[in-house]
């Protein structure tokens, strides 16, 4: 039988909803109460693929708030994908999505020397319109981008996939 465990990074400023989409995927619930994440959460996957397949993939859910960047060298190490949250109803988280980007492709690569990859995902209402999202994705390097809503639970798996 064969097992493979993948690190996945979830990030974006606070409040986007990092922490719910986690609890969504893993468990279905997505928690009611906004607590912040303090560093750095984890949270396990399992999925099996086939008879002989089975992924683990390790979900660090990394605050948001400042004062946690200065950690994020030592959070992103090993990851293998990320994505990178955002709020459609901000156009300050969607502005920060480059940052952050920019923060994990300066700071975390494949054994191959390449970014990882990285898919941009939310759902809401829209002042971001998508065009714009399609460019920043395509000048920035994401494989591309999700809408989802982790509260009416839609898309939350098909993100992951």
């Amino acid at each position: 039988m064969t097992e493979l465990l993948f690190k996945v990074i979830i990030v974006g400023d606070a409040t986007v909803g990092k922490t719910s989409f986690v609890r969504r995927y893993v468990s279905n619930h997505p928690g009611r109460e906004y607590k912040p994440t303090q560093g750095v959460d984890f949270a396990l996957k399992v999925i099996k693929l086939s008879d002989n397949t089975t992924v683990r993939l390790q979900l660090w859910d990394i605050a948001g708030q400042e004062r946690f960047s200065s950690m994020t060298r030592v959070y992103y190490k090993g990851a293998a994908a990320c994505v990178i949250m955002f709020d459609l109803t901000s156009q300050q988280t969607f502005n920060s999505t480059v940052k952050w980007k920019k923060d994990l492709d300066t700071k975390c690569t494949l054994p191959n020397g390449q970014t990882i990859p990285c898919i941009l995902s939310d759902l809401s209402t829209r002042p971001v319109e998508k065009d714009m999202i399609d460019k920043m994705c395509h000048e920035n390097g994401f494989l591309g981008w999700t809408e989802m809503s982790v509260k009416e639970d839609i898309n939350v798996t098909e993100t992951m996939e």
